[in-house]
């Protein structure tokens, strides 16, 4: 996955510049695309490792490239782009694969950190995850391969390691989520606000599952999204 390009899908060309600059020390090719169906065109020429896809769009909306993405090329990671608020369904983006979210306005810093670390899991091997920051990075792997019950195993895994963090049960929270059983999500929710009351992520998720059911949904500090 190392040698493949990371391609960005923005209609906006000062976010596509600003990206690929931020994105150049790490010394992959970077491409670039201005709406969804030029990004379709250049994944069939040419696929991509990871590509940093806009929710909004003119023509094909984000979620629809990302269907057809992970259809086309399940193992394409893809990082959603979202304006604040803008999610309707950050639920269905996740239960499509979406890897992670980065939302606007950002830095060239967190570009980097965020394409960093959605590489970097590639490597992670489920035999010899053996501490509690790996295993929470397999967890998002799995989810974005749509491996929900080894996600909620590695999850599970993380709490044996260290049952006092809030972003285990926020995690948990969200896999519920996913399947629809918000009402068991909420519980995890509030085990993590138990944990550590100023804990953003839960206290985001529990607002919008008990007001919402649905809605931006906020995997953790990793994770740049609004209250996903």
């Amino acid at each position: 996955m190392e040698k493949k390009p990371i391609l960005i899908v923005d209609d906006e060309k000062n976010i596509r510049l600003i990206m690929s600059q931020a994105l150049k020390p790490l010394g992959m090719p970077v491409h670039t695309a201005a709406n969804g169906e030029e990004a379709l065109q250049k994944l069939g020429e040419e696929p991509a490792g990871l590509v940093f896809l806009d929710l909004n769009m003119p023509g094909l909306d984000g979620m629809e490239v990302l269907r057809q993405i992970k259809e086309r090329w399940p193992n394409v990671r893809v990082i959603m782009i979202t304006a604040h608020g803008t999610i309707a369904s950050a639920v269905e983006a996740m239960k499509l694969g979406a890897v992670d979210f980065l939302q606007k306005p950002f830095s060239p810093g967190d570009i980097r950190a965020l394409a960093t670390q959605v590489l970097e899991r590639e490597a992670l091997q489920e035999e010899s995850a053996a501490d509690y920051q790996t295993l929470i990075a397999l967890t998002k792997r799995h989810i974005s391969d749509k491996k929900f019950d080894l996600a909620s195993a590695s999850a599970r895994k993380a709490i044996a390691i260290d049952p006092g963090l809030p972003e285990v049960y926020n995690l948990l929270g969200a896999l519920l989520d996913i399947q629809g059983d918000w009402l068991e999500a909420q519980k995890f929710y509030r085990a993590a606000l138990d944990i550590d009351p100023t804990y953003k992520p839960a206290w985001a998720n529990l607002e919008r599952s008990t007001s919402f059911r649905v809605g931006t949904i906020n995997l953790g500090p990793d994770t740049h999204a609004a209250a996903p």
